[in-house]
């Protein structure tokens, strides 16, 4: 997709996300056989729930509908969410992951498994699990440090509910 065109989608539909209480997150053009395929990625602190995701959908596709951003051709549109796997580049993906377990490749020291504890300008509070029985231990790591992070998939992960309760 050129810049012109991502930046001009990014301008039409960023209010629209906007007013649905949500993050464009990302938005991506490419081809789908003879069509092409417009995903637009949106999230919230919340989650992006389907029924959100569906209500986006309809309005975003009368506004292009309406305006020429997409040119002639036929395309698809698809509105979801962020995968589990989705690397965190922005600070509030940091922020909306705080309690999860993630994998951060850091610039000096190599990989590193943790659990948010806290989000602030700087950086991240760490739980890094104990092995072999060990206890856990904390640490800071700067976000001038990580190169790469991505939320781990946890299937025996305590839900924020079952932890209150």
């Amino acid at each position: 997709m050129s810049t012109t065109q991502s930046e001009r989608l990014r301008g039409l539909l960023e209010p629209l996300v906007s007013a649905a209480d949500l993050d464009l997150e990302e938005i991506e053009v490419s081809r789908a056989g003879k069509r092409r395929m417009l995903r637009i990625t949106v999230d919230s602190d919340e989650g992006a729930t389907l029924d959100a995701c569906a209500e986006l959908s309809r309005v975003i596709s009368q506004k292009l509908d309406e305006t020429d951003a997409m040119g002639e051709g036929e395309y698809v549109l698809e509105v979801s969410s962020p995968g589990a796997d989705r690397p965190l580049t922005e600070h509030r993906h940091y922020v909306r992951a705080t309690g999860r377990l993630v994998k951060l490749q850091l610039h000096e020291s190599g990989e590193l498994v943790a659990r948010i504890l806290t989000v602030d300008d700087e950086g991240l509070d760490l739980e890094v699990p104990g092995v072999k029985g060990r206890k856990p231990t904390a640490r800071r790591v700067t976000f001038a440090e990580i190169a790469k992070a991505r939320v781990e998939i946890e299937f025996n992960r305590k839900d924020k509910k079952e932890e209150e309760a």
